[in-house]
């Protein structure tokens, strides 16, 4: 995880900001609420704010933390006013996860309303809320988006200054049950249904813990190989959680200062870590629970261990419904994902060479932040041949072929856009000859096979020094594009 590249220091500045943001929401809503409840509702909502809002604009980003409220309040009521209705309650709380997960086609925005909904019914459920503690949980909620959104565009808002591209979460494409979040949204009903009966045999007080594994592993997933190597990551964070918050939470018992130095230190990791290891993640989230749990005095070690049960029954649940239920196959999300980072790679070549010819609004950092993302998804999306475990030997090599040499990739077109950015670096006549040739290059693997093969990518040439370093990149990219034809045409995954 702290090897992994950050261009720009954006999961630092992430995880910076996170703390900062989440604890002034926190401080608000205490001093305004003077309740423990409404102080960990309010902490709740400015980390969803802060963590899931992920429009491309930053105005964008505004409307969708504007909108939170409209999804999540009529939520948090429903999930109040059922309280004392079992049954109800249960039926409502796997629609909520459904209509969820199905607002993930409407792109970053409707995924995040989506997160933010859910949790307000899963909120509900932590905090036993009633319709008597509505008013305070609300207020709470609005104080700690508006302390947020305070950090968020006011005090820390480099996105105006580095204008980071977001990625839908997605792959786009199909049409009712073709369509991945409708397939999806069926999915995580019936894995949040057979992780709400089987959580409730294992404990009536905290099986709603079962559902949110459910609702988590279904996250950010496209593809049955995908959710299923999620689950097993959230199960193994959970247990390496468990194994901290027993040395460290259970000791504490809630006390002030230290628990809420450490919860500053999780909201820290979950921002750090949530780009490149979900392990890591669900560790600090894991050590973070525990550590609120002992703020509300009901922490023991018993109750750690329910934790881990709760958490493996909803993984069985995502993976029976993944397995069982409409079931999404790799190879599709796989090559969307890899052609977009591909498109990518020639954008930000094609910026680099007009920010070199002297155009002042050429700007390939752009396209390096969206990069950095997709390829994220491409990693996402071929973890489940790359795991250890694969039986499929021959599609792990070709699979960590393909990412090794995308990761190649990123690292000459952070190369070129970083001497681009060089404001004496200076035009060379052969760098629009060296474009074209990483755009045929690209053309080559993102037309339809049929057609892959007429394609006849031009050899390089001029091969130049160590002293010519935009064409350097350039030379070292093409090549590691030519490369990616052998493993890209061969079958990566069909999972």
């Amino acid at each position: 995880m702290f090897m992994a590249p950050d261009p720009g220091r954006l999961r630092l500045r992430s995880a910076a900001r996170g703390v900062l943001g989440v604890g002034l929401a926190v401080t608000v809503s205490d001093l305004a609420t003077q309740s423990l409840p409404a102080a960990i509702a309010g902490g709740l909502a400015a980390l969803l704010a802060l963590f899931t809002v992920a429009d491309v604009s930053v105005r964008g980003q505004a409307v969708t933390t504007a909108l939170l409220p409209v999804a999540g309040f009529p939520v948090l009521a429903l999930a109040a006013v059922l309280h004392d209705s079992p049954g109800v309650r249960d039926v409502a709380f796997v629609a909520v996860l459904g209509a969820g997960i199905y607002a993930r086609r409407w792109g970053p925005r409707g995924n995040a309303l989506g997160i933010f909904a859910f949790m307000m019914f899963f909120a509900a459920q932590f905090l036993h809320a009633v319709p008597g503690r509505l008013p305070e949980l609300c207020a709470a909620v609005v104080l700690s988006l508006l302390a947020s959104s305070t950090v968020r565009f006011g005090l820390w808002c480099y996105e105006r200054r580095l204008s980071p591209a977001a990625v839908s979460v997605v792959a786009p494409g199909g049409t009712g049950l073709a369509r991945v979040t409708t397939r999806q949204a069926i999915q995580g009903m019936a894995g949040g249904t057979f992780a709400l009966v089987a959580g409730q045999l294992v404990s009536h007080e905290r099986w709603y813990w079962a559902v949110g594994a459910v609702w988590w592993i279904f996250v950010n997933t496209t593809s049955r190989g995908e959710t299923l190597v999620r689950g097993f990551r959230r199960v193994l964070g959970t247990v390496i959680g468990i194994a901290v918050g027993l040395v460290i939470a259970v000791p504490l018992d809630g006390a002030g200062a230290p628990t809420a130095g450490l919860v500053a230190v999780c909201v820290f990791g979950i921002f750090y870590a949530a780009a490149v290891s979900y392990t890591w993640m669900m560790l600090a989230v894991t050590v973070m629970a525990g550590l609120l749990y002992g703020l509300l005095g009901v922490l023991d070690p018993g109750l750690l261990v329910l934790r881990v049960m709760e958490t493996g029954v909803g993984a069985l649940g995502a993976a029976l419904a993944v397995l069982l239920v409409l079931p999404v196959t790799t190879h599709a999300t796989t090559d969307a994902w890899v052609q977009r980072a591909l498109h990518c790679v020639h954008a930000c070549t094609s910026e680099a060479a007009a920010r070199l010819a002297g155009a002042p609004g050429a700007d390939p950092a752009r396209y390096v932040a969206e990069l950095e993302v997709l390829l994220g998804r491409v990693r996402l999306s071929l973890a489940p041949l790359v795991h250890p475990l694969s039986p499929l030997r021959a599609r792990r090599t070709r699979a960590r072929q393909v990412i090794e040499l995308l990761d190649r990739c990123a690292q000459e077109v952070r190369g070129l856009a970083s001497v681009a950015a060089d404001p004496d670096a200076s035009h060379d006549a052969r760098l629009a000859a060296a474009c074209w040739r990483v755009e045929a290059a690209v053309e080559a693997l993102t037309m339809p096979d049929a057609a892959r093969n007429e394609i006849d990518v031009p050899v390089a040439a001029v091969h130049p020094s160590g002293g010519e370093p935009a064409l350097s990149h350039l030379h070292d990219l093409e090549q590691a594009l030519k490369a990616l034809a052998v493993p890209l045409r061969s079958p990566i995954a069909s999972a």
